[in-house]
């Protein structure tokens, strides 16, 4: 069965990476945990923050995996502690959020309990650019493209 692609009109060329994003978002996992928000700081800047309460920096790391900000946290069992009671678990996790071209993680900072981490967006620049349009006739043909004139072969008979 053929697979239908939001970019699969012919006006949209070299948008594939915007499909495969598209996939990676829709196969991250859906579980809840750890809590997140995501603030717009500014014009150009955001700001995720995680609730990762009872993680240390140690047990806490930031990855960037093809335009993917990826959170993983693990915890050390501590074997010499008994528990009569345990709800607070100790379970590993990973977060993951897909970073649109353009956009940096400025930093990351773990405060009371809370993991922040600034993105900022490179302010977008217009480019105008004009090509050349070349002349077939005068032999100018496109690059790569090597344009022979025929020649006129005739019969002696």
């Amino acid at each position: 069965m053929a697979r239908l692609s939001l970019f699969s009109s012919p006006l949209l060329l070299g948008f594939d990476h915007f499909e495969r994003a598209l996939d990676r978002v829709s196969k991250v996992s859906s579980d809840g945990y750890p809590p997140y928000n995501i603030e717009q700081v500014d014009e150009n800047s955001l700001r995720i923050t995680l609730a990762v309460a009872g993680f240390s920096m140690a047990d806490l790391k930031l990855t960037i995996e093809d335009n993917q900000l990826v959170v993983r946290g693990k915890q050390a069992d501590d074997d010499n502690r008994i528990y009569l009671h345990r709800g607070i678990a100790a379970r590993q996790f990973q977060r993951s959020f897909v970073l649109a071209e353009g956009i940096e993680v400025r930093g990351a900072w773990l405060d009371n309990g809370l993991l922040h981490i600034d993105l900022m967006r490179r302010p977008v620049e217009t480019r105008v650019r004009t090509i050349e349009i070349k002349d077939a006739a005068a032999g100018e043909g496109a690059v790569g493209v090597t344009r022979t004139t025929p020649t006129l072969v005739r019969s002696s008979k």
